[in-house]
Order: structure tokens, then C-alpha cells, then sequence
């Protein structure tokens, strides 16, 4: 079905892994309109409840495709950036939570679609001190800026001066300076790395998946409001919850000192 991703479904986990590995899996238009056509098939699908990004051989992504970028002009870039933008944005905007699992490379594009996850967790070096997970936005060395929203996920998440240094700088850190920095959640060996991000990922489906849903949507939506428009959000949000049968299950559960909840998403 598709070119460039692998797609399976481990019980109610989704997991994608890009698969260009020749290229470092850099996105090009094939790896973007797969990934277009994979998320809508994620949005789809009421049984997911959370989604895994991950990249095949010794690159999570190692950004967009030079080659193809080159020889664009002005309306051509910004017609391709607008086009990662928006895909990322829908990667973001996901109901479900969702976890890049970074293996190794992730520069500019791949540090984008790392950032539009909810989780980052990374790949440390191996005993030798070799490989493991890279970050950076190194566009400014291209002569471009960050195309796919790095400007604006990248300060978000560790801060505006230190997002400033590294874009201006165009540095690549490693997979714990990258965690010291706040960027990725956990640093795990390689071998190590898809058991902890699947094992994260059920740790979040066993729970009411609409509760997880509102809670993703009131941090989400919170943190683009002043803090009494978010309260009032998760006011409303937490009343909607006792109108579902998931609620009911929990508390029951609670209160009848059962381990096992039945949660039905309703």
C-alpha cells in the first residue's frame, strides 16, 4: 500500500516506520504522500489507541530530501513547506497519543516530525560510543531556515534562547544532551528502544481512552490560551467525562478494588 512506510497494528498500537534507509529515509514527496495517506488511515481508525514513529536502518529521518528541494523556487518552497507543515500539524493534532521512537538520525525535518509526537524517546550509543540518536536543525547551513515548523515546536519545547542557539547555530546534539535539554523524555539502548515505546504506548492504552483524549486536548489547547480560558477548558472537559460509561467502569473499578477495568471508548 505504500512506498516508503511499513504499517502494522499491535492490538490497538499503531506503529510506522519509514523505510527509505538508501536515503537515510530523508523526506522526499513519496515519503510525505505516504505518510498523508498513513494518517488518514490513523484518524480513521476508532480502535487505535496510540500511535509510534519510527525509522528504518541507522536514520529516524534524516531530514528532506536536498535534491529535491535544490532547484526550487520561491513559490515551490513555499508550496513544500506548507505541505510538511500541515502534515505534521495533523500528526500533532491526533487524538491518541503518539510516541517517536528515534533511532538514529533526526535533523531538520526529522527533528520537525519528531517534535509534532507527544513522546520523544531516543537511542543512546552503543558500548563503543557510536550511534544513537541525533538531533539539530542544521538548515541555516543550507541557506534556508527551518521549513516544516521547527521555529515554533523547537522553542516550545526546550525554550526560546536555547532553540535560538541551536538554530542559529545549526548544531546536532546527541540523544542526552538532547534529554538534558528537555527535547526527548527517555534515552534507551538501541535494543531496547522499541520494547520501551511499545511498552509506554500500552501503558497509555490501558487507560479510558476518552479521558486520555480530553487530558491530550486540554494541555494542547491550554497552552495556547492564558491559564483561565485553560482552566475553564478542563472544567468542561472533565464534566464531559461523567457523561460516559468509561467513567462509571473506572470509579466502579476503584471502588470495588478490581484490578481489571473494561474500558469501552464511551
Amino acid at each position: 500500500m505504500y512506498q516508503t512506510v511499513r504499517y502494522e497494528k499491535k492490538d490497538n498500537i499503531g506503529i510506522a516506520t519509514i523505510n527509505r534507509p538508501e536515503a537515510l529515509n530523508a523526506l522526499n514527496s513519496t515519503v510525505v504522500g505516504d505518510l498523508e495517506q498513513l494518517i488518514s488511515e490513523v484518524e480513521k481508525d476508532t480502535e487505535l489507541r496510540a500511535f509510534i514513529l519510527t525509522g528504518e536502518g541507522r536514520s529516524f529521518v534524516a531530514g528532506a530530501d536536498i535534491g529535491e528541494q535544490k532547484p526550487m523556487d520561491v513559490a515551490q518552497g513555499r508550496k513544500w513547506g506548507q505541505r510538511g507543515s500541515a502534515l505534521f500539524r495533523r500528526i500533532e493534532k491526533l487524538e491518541i497519543p503518539t510516541i517517536a521512537a528515534v533511532n538514529g538520525f533526526a535533523l531538520g525535518g526529522g527533528c520537525e516530525i519528531a517534535m509534532s509526537c507527544d513522546i520523544i524517546l531516543a537511542a543512546g550509543p552503543n558500548a563503543e560510543g557510536k550511534g544513537g540518536a541525533k538531533f539539530g536543525q542544521p538548515e541555516v547551513g543550507l541557506g534556508i531556515t527551518p521549513g516544516f515548523s521547527g521555529t515554533q515546536r523547537l522553542p516550545r519545547r526546550v525554550g526560546i534562547a536555547k532553540a535560538k542557539e541551536l538554530i542559529f547555530s545549526g548544531k546536532v546534539i546527541d540523544a542526552a544532551e538532547a534529554k538534558a535539554i528537555g527535547l526527548v523524555n527517555e534515552v534507551y539502548p538501541l535494543e531496547q528502544l522499541m520494547d520501551a515505546a511499545v511498552a509506554m504506548a500500552k501503558s497509555f492504552a490501558v487507560n479510558a481512552p476518552i479521558a486520555v483524549k480530553y487530558s491530550k486536548a486540554c494541555i494542547d489547547r491550554g497552552m495556547q490560551m492564558d491559564i483561565d480560558d485553560g482552566i475553564a477548558l478542563e472544567n468542561e472537559l472533565f464534566a464531559m467525562c461523567f457523561a460516559t460509561e468509561d467513567q462509571k467502569e473506572g470509579m466502579s473499578a476503584f471502588l470495588e478494588k478490581r484490578k481489571e477495568k473494561h474500558f469501552q471508548n464511551k
